[in-house]
């Protein structure tokens, strides 16, 4: 007589590699979206852009060609690194860049809070993932962190505010496209991921970039005199360049490669807290309760998403 079987849980490992790299991906990117108010206060946007990509092609030279086991490019594939590069790279540099000059770099953190829910509509109605109530907790935490961010800068005296106005209105609706950019650059790179490896996605999506801004780049900068620009400026130029087309995206594609991208996008909330740290630490902005309010839910949305699950199993 065969004994029943039997459920029990276990926990399923947690990839935390995957996590760190998708946590320190954004990181990176709230870090240069502070830091690169800075840098469009001295450099033409589209000129910034294309040394941006020039200087980060020539760091992933040898990562354009196939490794050993790669395998051959479709045109599938290719469409699909046209759209992330064009999306992704080209459109969310440009939206971001024109919306932190018109407006600040804690309000381009603020605003691009709204990643987190972005990637999860478009990972719902793109790739079919569920939203587990888990990851929509996380989300909803995430988003009513950031919120209090925007109510604490929208009070009458509040440090760094911007003036109503046309330009910051302009300013905060190029950052909201920036937002659709960067969810659709999470969708289309977790299809990308599981096909071709993270240096080889981030080494191709950053010639398209390169190719698309080249035109604008160059004719800005036979406008431009680059000795205006300081040693400071060139150095925190090529921080952007490889931190923003080097760095985060091997990281980014890393650590899809194991979470699915409606998860991932919860990360996203490092991005505007991490530009809120540069905001206060480098470019003077205050920091308050609100901020401190902020950090914790931001902090519990990402626990909720990261927290083993129990899950059944039959031996």
């Amino acid at each position: 007589m065969t004994k029943p079987s039997h459920t029990s849980t276990a926990h399923q490992p947690p990839p935390w590699g995957a996590y760190a790299c998708l946590a320190a991906s954004m990181a990176l990117v709230g870090s240069y979206v502070g830091l690169s108010k800075l840098l469009v206060a001295v450099f033409p946007v589209m000129l910034l852009a294309w040394l941006r990509f020039g200087i980060a092609a020539v760091a992933m030279a040898r990562w354009v060609a196939p490794g050993p086991g790669d395998p051959v490019l479709n045109a599938h594939d290719r469409k699909l690194l046209f759209w992330e590069s064009f999306l992704g790279n080209f459109l969310f540099s440009i939206c971001m860049l024109y919306g932190v000059a018109l407006t600040s770099a804690i309000a381009a953190g603020i605003t691009m809070a709204a990643i987190p829910a972005a990637v999860a509509l478009l990972s719902r109605f793109f790739l079919g993932e569920r939203i587990r109530p888990r990851v929509a907790w996380a989300i909803a935490c995430a988003m009513a962190g950031i919120a209090l961010l925007a109510l604490a800068r929208a009070q009458p005296g509040a440090a760094g505010a911007t003036p109503a106005g046309g330009e910051s209105l302009l300013g905060y609706g190029l950052l909201l496209g920036a937002v659709l950019c960067e969810a659709s650059y999470v969708v289309i790179g977790k299809r990308l991921s599981g096909r071709i490896t993270p240096r080889r996605i981030s080494a191709l999506i950053n010639l398209w970039g390169l190719a698309l801004v080249t035109p604008f780049g160059l004719w800005q900068a036979l406008q431009f005199d680059f000795t205006v620009v300081s040693g400071p400026i060139w150095a925190l130029l090529v921080f952007y360049a490889i931190a923003a087309s080097v760095v985060t995206v091997w990281l980014w594609m890393r650590g899809l490669q194991q979470v699915p991208s409606a998860r991932a996008g919860v990360f996203t909330v490092m991005l505007p807290l991490s530009a809120a740290v540069v905001g206060v630490l480098a470019l003077g902005e205050s920091f308050g309760g609100a901020h401190v309010v902020a950090l914790v839910l931001a902090l519990a949305g990402l626990v909720l998403a990261t927290w083993p699950e129990r899950q059944a199993t039959s031996p």
